[in-house]
């Protein structure tokens, strides 16, 4: 685990969804042109939610003991939920261009986890999505 000290930028699959009302994106990241050590990245989208709102999310969630790579995984796990099964979906785009803001926090799993070899989370803008799209949500449960 290691702060993420600089941003990342990229253009390709982007995923947002809502959860436990903060609205999130997720973006996957091909470290090279072999497509080998692909980094997932997820951070909120919502104004004002900073970073480590996730891994609160995350710690609330999992058990009181749990490392930071079991919470990296559930953190992932929430984000491929949506991509794959629509879960909270709130837009899905193939191509679209996404920021992630210096100074979050990235996991290098062990093995493969999810198809990933990484993830990196952070405050993250995406182009192209309206106030509406990125407010808070209602919700009856909190994390």
């Amino acid at each position: 685990m290691s702060r993420n000290d600089v941003g990342l930028t990229g253009r390709g699959r982007v995923t947002v969804f809502a959860m436990f009302g903060v609205v999130f994106g997720y973006a996957t990241h091909h470290l090279d042109q072999r497509r080998i050590g692909d980094v997932a990245v997820v951070g909120p989208l919502t104004p004002g939610v900073e970073w480590g709102r996730l891994w609160q999310m995350a710690r609330t969630c999992g058990r009181p003991t749990a490392t930071d790579h079991e919470l990296a995984q559930w953190i992932l796990t929430q984000a491929t939920r949506s991509f794959v099964c629509g879960s909270d979906r709130i837009a899905h785009f193939q191509e679209q261009d996404w920021k992630l803001q210096p100074g979050g926090k990235r996991v290098s799993f062990d093995a493969t986890y999810a198809n990933r070899d990484h993830l990196w989370t952070g405050v993250l803008t995406v182009e192209g999505l309206t106030p509406d799209q990125t407010a808070e949500r209602p919700t009856i449960y909190h994390a």
